[in-house]
């Protein structure tokens, strides 16, 4: 490389002071510092050094003088900071293996703007110490006995500063304001897996920051590294990754901080530390707070649902009974039980399903895992989905944090879905899926979560009709009901209702605080002619009832005296074509007197209750909101009814 390779010169000028240099007898080199390159050696620079002069173009002086990377530097910064600068501390060895005891000296040189450095170098073995008589050599012995002092005081500094540099455990290095590399700790060395001669001398930027964790670009121009001595401001970064020589990130924090001299940025020093590892564990640490936080979640959703489950038993945990019909429930329960099949119980409101379906989860392999109970009914419509599968924050307006579903609350255990025959029928696909491959995904989410539930579902309705009906998907249907089993109404099995009447009566006892009323054979009797349209949930009421009221330790039963066991039969509208087979054509005051005697019945039965699945509208099957403006129209007065009134 030729000096007008690095700044062009007029041809006359660069030719003058060539011949300047040429002139001199030692062996002379031209340094460019900037590009750490020898731009010009005479012979006697290259007969010294056992080169040629077109070897040491093709060099550096780094390269030059292996090793000693950091004495250099001092020995250059001198030169330009005194205007002249001398050393016996860098060595050199020839190609053929011959050790140099050299001295160097250097000045500062600048052409048309560029710095340069002319090294002379002398072989101090083959040099012959002259007699200095004159006051000029006088002089300049002196000036030289100083410049030993001080270069000795310089190079203790800098062999303190190496030392200090060797036993810190961050990585340090320097920049200059080319961002050309000045030093290399050893820290440095081994964390980025790059030797100090590798580095010093050359554009770091490139090397080992040169693109982001992502593998996009890192411009040196945003590099905060770089600004830090462009703006004169320290610069401190958090999180980035460093690149080693093998091509493998180090995540590392670092500080950047401007060097000046005589008030102005000459370069910066960065310190590093690799927080890989840490890194990882807060990671791993941030993962694992987000399980606590889920199982935390989950362990409050279902101590709620095992709370719920506790107050909807009513102290009841058993099926009582010893009908055939029980006994048939019991076996089935028993066969079922033991594996996972689905499992579709049928029957009216109040018979029991869900003690079956608690039965068949406290009997089976899940018992140890929790039972979610899923009130289909008391679902509205648009949360359907958010309920089943569960959501993440920002899935919809109001979901404010993530939120488990019942499906992954029950993964392990049981899910019951009492009134299965109100899920939506644009849920109902959903929810075969995930009977079919134990999968889902929350809302607002495209995880995909595997679960492993045991499904049981209730429902009052007739699940055939609504499947013809267009309300039931068919398939789901099928999935569903695997296992049918069939809750019999009360009335249908009336050996119950003495066993069921005592054990409510002693838990109710029990619950109030008090004392426990004698069940006479006749009051059995008479619980027995009874229909009891609600079932077992009504016998519980009745009796809740007539214990609260009882005197004397004496029990009455204010039942309907219609109620006999057909009385579901006779609740059914008296306006109903098909219900009645005779042709008799109906005045419209018999018509009317006939409606006013239904109603009068309906609300008779039902102690003045309107709505609700026992209340009178549902007897009537009509509207609750139809029934309370026929009652208006009647001038019925409902409080007259509801001094028979149970409690709920």
């Amino acid at each position: 490389m030729r000096i007008s390779e690095i700044n062009p010169l007029p041809v006359m000028i660069e030719n003058l002071r060539l011949q300047a240099l040429l002139a001199h007898t030692h062996p002379t080199l031209l340094i460019h510092p900037k590009t750490d390159r020898i731009v010009f050696a005479n012979q006697a620079a290259a007969n010294l050094l056992g080169r040629s002069i077109e070897e040491l173009l093709a060099t550096s002086m780094s390269a030059l003088h292996k090793g000693q990377v950091p004495s250099l530097v001092v020995f250059s910064e001198a030169a330009f900071y005194h205007g002249f600068a001398w050393t016996r501390g860098l060595d050199l060895t020839r190609p053929d293996g011959t050790e140099l005891k050299l001295e160097h000296e250097a000045r500062p040189l600048i052409l048309d703007g560029e710095e340069y450095l002319t090294v002379t170098i002398s072989d101090l073995d083959a040099r012959h110490r002259r007699d200095v008589d004159s006051e000029a050599d006088d002089y300049l012995r002196e000036g030289i006995a100083e410049w030993r002092r001080a270069e000795r005081f310089f190079r203790e500094i800098e062999r303190e500063n190496q030392l200090i540099l060797g036993a810190a455990g961050e990585g340090i290095y320097g920049v200059n304001s080319d961002g050309i590399t000045t030093f290399v700790n050893p820290a440095a060395e081994r964390m980025l897996g790059w030797t100090a001669e590798e580095l010093v001398g050359r554009e770091i930027h490139s090397i080992i920051h040169h693109s982001h964790v992502n593998g996009d670009p890192y411009h040196a121009e945003q590099c905060p590294i770089y600004n830090a001595f462009r703006e004169g401001i320290v610069r401190r970064v958090d999180d980035e990754v460093f690149w080693r020589s093998d091509g493998k990130p180090i995540r590392v924090e670092y500080t950047s901080t401007p060097i000046r001299d005589h008030g102005l940025v000459i370069g910066a020093v960065i310190v590093f530390r690799d927080i890989t590892e840490r890194k990882i564990a807060e990671e791993k640490l941030h993962a694992a707070l987000a399980e606590v936080d889920r199982l935390r979640e989950r362990l409050e959703l279902e101590n709620a649902y095992l709370q719920e489950e506790i107050l909807s038993t009513n102290n009841h945990h058993e099926i009582i009974g010893q009908s055939d019909a029980i006994q048939g429930a019991l076996k089935q329960i028993d066969l079922v039980a033991p594996t996972d099949a689905n499992v579709l119980i049928t029957g009216e409101s109040g018979t029991g399903k869900e003690l079956i379906a608690r039965a068949i989860h406290q009997a089976s392999a899940r018992s140890d895992r929790v039972l979610v109970r899923v009130n289909c009914a008391a679902i509205p419509h648009e949360l359907f989905e958010s309920e089943f599968f569960g959501h993440v924050r920002g899935a919809f307006t109001g979901a404010v944090r993530d939120r488990v579903g019942r499906f992954e609350l029950a993964d392990g255990g049981t899910l019951f879905l009492d009134e299965v025959g109100e899920i939506p029928l644009e849920l109902q696909g959903k929810l075969l899926r995930v009977l079919q491959d134990q999968k889902f995904e929350r809302i607002g989410e495209e995880r995909t979560r595997e679960v492993n539930v045991r499904l049981i579902a209730a429902t009052n309705r007739d699940l055939k009709e609504e499947v013809r009906q267009g309300r039931f998907r068919e398939d789901l249907y099928f999935r569903l009901n695997v296992f049918p089993i069939e809750c019999r109404p009360l009335r249908e099995r009336p050996d119950d209702i003495p066993p069921l009447a005592s054990h409510f009566l002693r838990n109710i006892c029990q619950r109030l605080n008090i004392a426990q009323p004698t069940l006479t054979k006749g009051q059995v009797r008479t619980l027995q002619n009874y229909g009891w349209p609600g079932n077992a949930r009504e016998l519980e009421n009745v009796i809740e009832r007539a214990a609260i009221l009882a005197h004397d330790g004496k029990l009455h039963f204010d039942l309907p005296e219609q109620g006999g066991r057909d009385s579901r039969k006779l609740a059914a509208p008296a306006t109903e074509p098909d219900s009645k087979p005779e042709k008799t054509v109906l005045t419209r005051g018999e018509l009317r007197q006939t409606e006013y005697d239904n109603i009068i019945h309906a609300l008779t039965m039902t102690k003045g209750k309107v709505f609700g699945e026992n209340g009178a509208a549902a007897l009537l099957d009509i509207k609750p909101t139809t029934l309370a403006s026929r009652i208006k129209k009647f001038k019925i007065d409902r409080r007259s009814f509801a001094a028979n009134e149970t409690i709920d």
